[in-house]
């Protein structure tokens, strides 16, 4: 007895619609007459309809259909169809090739954020937001390198790096950087003072009222009571 496994078959463009559709649409292009291939392929495509009756009252039922048979055809059929024909082209695009950066870092363990950021500060003009933000920077850099090389480096390193990288056009100094960063730990200490201040003077004046109330409802008991 022979024994016909599905392995051994040809394989099912679209296996929902089964083996027999698939021979049908086989046996299409079969057809030389090309009146009868049409006649043919549109009862094809009622059989097909008639697997799927709940999905009739779609707009693009029948735009389907034919779609689904010149697939199982692998695009090869000929036939007259009511609807622009598809190729495997539209249906398996080829995705755009992507162009891989070629952009070199000068400095890897900074990173590409850091030049982009250098390029764009390095033309700004003169001013106190010019130094803050580059003396921003710098700390991020000194995070970055420790990320990199699992060890901080000091300022002098930082400082070297961020006038090379800036085309020697941003130029600060050590007190400078030290200074701003004191300027930012102390006003961030004092906006933490002033938080914990708010907080502990709005929690205050819930307990005063809360005493308040609870004690005028005892001196209202003692009234009532009396």
């Amino acid at each position: 007895m022979d024994k016909n496994y599905n392995f051994e078959r040809k394989k099912l463009m679209l296996p929902e619609y089964g083996r027999h559709i698939h021979q049908m649409v086989d046996y299409l292009s079969t057809i030389h007459d090309r009146d009868l291939r049409n006649r043919q392929a549109r009862a094809v495509i009622d059989v097909m309809g008639n697997l799927n009756p709940t999905l009739r009252d779609t707009a693009d039922f029948k735009h389907k259909l034919w779609d689904h048979l010149f697939i199982m055809s692998d695009f090869k059929l000929d036939v007259d169809s009511p609807y622009p024909i598809p190729s495997a082209k539209i249906l398996y695009p080829k995705p755009d090739k992507m162009e891989y950066p070629r952009h070199r870092i000068g400095r890897k363990h900074y990173g590409k954020h850091i030049e982009r950021m250098l390029a764009v500060l390095k033309d700004a003009a003169e001013s106190a937001e010019r130094t803050q933000t580059a003396c921003n920077i710098a700390r991020y850099m000194r995070a970055k390198s420790f990320e990199y090389n699992q060890e901080y480096p000091n300022n002098e390193v930082i400082l070297k790096d961020l006038r090379a990288m800036s085309d020697n056009r941003i130029d600060i100094d050590e007190n400078t950087l030290n200074n701003i960063k004191n300027d930012y730990k102390q006003n961030h200490t004092n906006n933490r003072a002033r938080k914990n201040f708010s907080a502990g003077g709005h929690s205050n004046g819930k307990s005063n009222n809360h005493q308040n109330k609870q004690g005028g409802k005892r001196r209202m008991g003692k009234q009532t009571y009396k």
